[in-house]
């Protein structure tokens, strides 16, 4: 960073019905509907996600949900779709992104509400006007027989179970029994500053098991770790060396342990670079530098694959946001793709740049068939060469690395369709961070639907309690309390998604 199916909430209650949905481009025939309501309820307000799932035999194309709250619940902000509210009525119409919902299909929508007193779950669902009859008519105005089997209700929370092998096959990442995998969930950032302006190792956040649980409840998956290249070789900050590396494995582990799959992510590294977009003038790793340098990367992925070979659950990220493009001025696309591959002498950086491929090579000489992310230009907001000047892998375990932020070039749905979907076509793209500089959740949620829907993995930025002023904070406390309304829009979308 530059600085529906089951649905289960831990405190929350989840409420099942079955709806005729009359489809608005068909007059003779209806849909049957299942409504799923899951509630994240503190006390003062609520975190609500609905799921309709079409379990009749044709497609919807337009959909109107409405239900009425029998107390003062108020509408907050919604999601994944136009949340309005008149009285104690809410309607919630369908985005221009998921206005189809095909037979045995599903959609997810959710809110923020305020409220005081009693909050009793609404029981009147009704879809494009029809009510929650239970009877999929065979006609325009003849009901057919009850569904007999209740719908069923799944647990989001991950696996019991240590978090699964990966690797690579086309454009999906699968786990060791061969199924596709999503790397969802958060970066807990820390490990690439702390060590570095003397804050300890996490700055002084816990990651211990509780914690972790805390994680779990949000149905968290993976977990982007960034890290500090000094601070894992021993080259400054404290603590360094050993002690370093013993608590970034002892991390990785506990994840592990709890069904969570770590990214290992090389944030801050050494070199000295004063040029456009410079964070810092410093020769140590204390700030994001253009591209990793040749005197340490290498040597630090060579020491981390060593730490990790073996075990395929742990992913590397091999550098965080490149932009020699900036560096150079953006003079010469090619030769800043090559810049990124290629390394040597880069223009406008001082220093002796390792490209991705000389690091991709240092990870497989140490016999590591671990997944390997690698990033774009641009802070890697930028894909539109990296199938051209992807490195050559020859574990064949290569994951295209995707950053989105509302304040980037590439923002739009176009031009994610235009630019990421066709490296998402030959290759897994992983979305490393993504978030927006604002308390709000209205750019990520486009950013999620369009994720979801091309089966790729996120991990938002961040999960650390700093405040939400500005933007990108998920947490007000290690124990998962989310910010308001970033931190509950992400969290309502976790629970209603499966990896």
């Amino acid at each position: 960073m530059l600085a529906v199916a089951g649905l289960a909430v831990a405190a929350g209650v989840v409420v099942t019905s079955t709806t005729a949905v009359s489809s608005a481009r068909e007059t003779s025939a209806a849909f049957a509907c299942r409504v799923t309501y899951s509630a994240n309820d503190w006390g003062s307000g609520f975190s609500l996600t609905v799921g309709i799932a079409n379990v009749g035999s044709a497609a919807v194309d337009g959909w109107t949900l409405t239900y009425s709250y029998a107390g003062n619940q108020t509408l907050q902000q919604g999601w994944m779709g136009t949340w309005t509210q008149s009285g104690k009525r809410v309607t919630v119409t369908n985005a221009s992104w998921n206005s189809a919902i095909p037979a045995g299909g599903s959609v997810n929508t959710g809110a923020n509400f305020s409220y005081s007193g009693t909050n009793t779950t609404p029981t009147d669902f009704a879809v494009n006007g029809a009510a929650c009859t239970g009877t999929p008519p065979t006609t325009a105005t003849t009901p057919s027989t009850l569904p007999t089997t209740p719908p069923t209700t799944t647990t989001s929370t991950p696996p019991p179970g240590p978090a699964p092998a990966l690797h690579v096959s086309g454009n999906k990442l699968l786990t060791a029994a061969g199924k596709t995998y999503r790397l969802l969930g958060v970066n807990r950032s820390s490990g690439e500053f702390a060590c570095v302006q003397g804050k300890g190792m996490w700055d002084s956040g816990p990651v211990d098991q509780a914690s972790v649980d805390a994680m779990k409840a949000w149905n968290i998956h993976a977990v982007r770790i960034p890290l500090n290249e000094d601070c894992w070789l021993g080259l400054s900050g404290s603590p360094s060396g050993a002690p370093y590396q013993q608590a970034v494995k002892d991390y990785a582990k506990l994840l592990e342990a709890n069904g969570i799959n770590p990214i290992l992510d090389l944030h801050w590294t050494h070199g000295q670079y004063t040029g456009n977009s410079s964070a810092c003038t410093d020769v140590n790793a204390t700030c994001q530098k253009p591209m990793p340098d040749r005197q340490y990367a290498p040597a630090f992925w060579t020491q981390v694959a060593t730490a990790f070979k073996g075990d395929d659950a742990v992913v590397f990220d091999l550098f965080n946001e490149p932009y020699p493009d900036a560096a150079g001025g953006w003079s010469d696309a090619a030769a800043e793709w090559k810049c990124l591959r290629d390394g040597g002498t880069c223009t406008g950086i001082g220093y002796p740049v390792a490209g991705m491929q000389e690091l991709v090579d240092a990870v497989r000489a140490t016999g590591a068939k671990n997944v390997i992310m690698t990033a774009g230009l641009t802070w890697t907001n930028d894909l539109t060469q990296w199938l051209t000047y992807r490195p050559a892998d020859p574990a064949g375990n290569l994951m295209a690395s995707w950053h989105s932020y509302n304040f980037n070039a590439c923002v739009t749905v176009s031009c994610w369709d235009s630019q990421i979907g066709p490296v998402a076509a030959q290759v897994p793209v992983q979305a490393g961070e993504i978030g927006q500089n604002s308390c709000g959740h209205d750019y990520i949620d486009q950013v999620l639907a369009w994720l979801d829907a091309h089966n790729l993995g996120y991990t938002a930025w961040t999960w650390n309690p700093w405040g939400c002023s500005g933007g990108n904070v998920l947490i007000e406390d290690y124990t998962g309390t989310p910010t308001k309304t970033y931190g509950e829009g992400f969290r309502a979308h976790l629970l209603s998604v499966n990896p």
